[in-house]
């Protein structure tokens, strides 16, 4: 959106439009949308405007829910912008640690403002970007203590302000597109900056899950966060805002609630054993954080092979840090002998999940000429350092109860 749409959207008739608008659906023909609404009079910047904004919103409902249908969005934002459900746990930091006014340096569409203030804090938002701005400013605006201000990171005036949420540019949009950096020193504001804020005040830094965890800093709590099975987050924390001896964390949401694996420090592995009659997929936020070996210790379980992410054991437990499996059978892994042990038990659709093999799931599934009515789950991994294929069953989830590493 440029700023000719922007100010085409925000006009009377603009937000009228859109509010008027039934919910997009990915379906629904864009052709046939626009010529309706140039035929009513509409310019073109407006009518860009609305239907870029209506698929957004749709698009959105899945980190906003009804939000959502209330706020304005950017591409590169929304992608960006942080779960409500995510950014109210934010909030809550800053405000058990009695910090009253927050800053939040780089704040998108504001996202992570719109939780801070929904808690009673004042904040002030600072985006570098116009468009951006503007967009934060109009969904902020029913919140009396929230303000938005067009600067960037490094001169936002922090006096009298108790902490800092920042939220890093990992995105740059060019020819319509939005292409994700991969280093993160090419972010903005920068990491030294951001976590140099930490000598003043509350300091917390969202950054990619897959973030180098060189540069997490020595002392700070890094937190990884997983929502519905996707790791989306890792913050940094410092400061008041990070919890006395937690140095490394896996934080899950889910329908459940929240659930949380802490410990001082990266975790050991635990001893590497021969299969047993259960094996467990950790939470990918579990093995970021490098808490597998506590995991596993807590449940009596052990590594099937160094350095991949699977554990195994002999009884079965439930753990939100966990998706278990029970092993029904070993298969062959020569590839024509497993296609005949699939086709003999008439499995015709599979699930496959590999660790520690350089197979392609989706490239053997079509070489395996799958036939029959069935359906299975096979894991392809190493088993004490040999290849192995296990036809395995999902077990059921159960209620998931808070817990920490010992």
């Amino acid at each position: 959106m440029d700023r000719a749409e922007l100010v085409e959207l925000l006009s009377p008739e603009g937000l009228r439009l859109l509010d008027s608008l039934p919910e997009w659906h990915a379906k629904d023909d864009v052709v046939a949308a626009v010529s309706d609404l140039r035929r009513r009079g509409y310019s073109p910047a407006l009518v860009a405007a609305v239907l870029t904004q209506s698929k957004l919103r749709a698009k959105a409902r899945a980190k906003f829910g009804d939000f959502a249908g209330r706020m304005l969005f950017t591409e590169a934002g929304l992608e960006q912008a942080t779960r409500l459900r995510v950014a109210a746990l934010h909030a809550g930091r800053f405000a058990r640690a009695g910090i009253g006014h927050v800053a939040d340096l780089g704040c998108g569409i504001g996202g992570d403002s719109l939780a801070l203030a929904a808690v009673d804090l004042e904040v002030t938002a600072a985006e570098a970007d116009e468009v951006t701005a503007a967009v934060a400013a109009y969904n902020l605006t029913p919140f009396e203590k929230a303000r938005v201000v067009h600067e960037r990171a490094e001169d936002v005036h922090l006096g009298g302000i108790g902490g800092a949420w920042l939220d890093p540019a990992r995105r740059v949009t060019g020819g319509g597109r939005t292409r994700r950096l991969a280093d993160a020193s090419d972010y903005t504001p920068g990491l030294d900056f951001a976590f140099g804020l930490a000598d003043r005040m509350a300091v917390g830094v969202k950054l990619g899950p897959g973030t180098d965890r060189e540069v997490i800093p020595a002392g700070a709590e890094a937190q990884w966060v997983s929502v519905g099975g996707d790791v989306v987050e890792l913050g940094v924390w410092f400061g008041a805002v990070a919890r006395p001896g937690v140095g490394r964390a896996a934080l899950i949401v889910g329908d459940h609630g929240a659930d949380e694996l802490t410990a001082a420090a990266d975790s050991e592995d635990a001893p590497v054993g021969p299969l047993g009659e259960y094996l467990y997929e950790p939470d990918g936020a579990v093995i970021r954080a490098r808490l597998i070996g506590d995991l596993a210790r807590s449940k009596g379980a052990w590594m099937l092979s160094n350095g991949i992410a699977y554990l195994t054991a002999d009884t079965a437990f439930d753990s939100p840090f966990a998706q278990g499996f029970r092993v029904l059978e070993r298969l062959p892994v020569d590839e024509r002998q497993l296609r005949q042990a699939l086709r003999a038990r008439g499995i015709g659709t599979l699930e496959i999940k590999k660790r520690g093999s350089d197979i392609d799931p989706a490239t053997l599934r079509t070489r395996l000429k799958l036939q029959g009515a069935a359906s299975a789950t096979l894991v392809m991994t190493r088993e004490e350092g040999r290849h192995v294929a296990l036809l395995v069953e999902r077990l059921p989830r159960g209620a998931a109860q808070v817990s920490s590493a010992p």
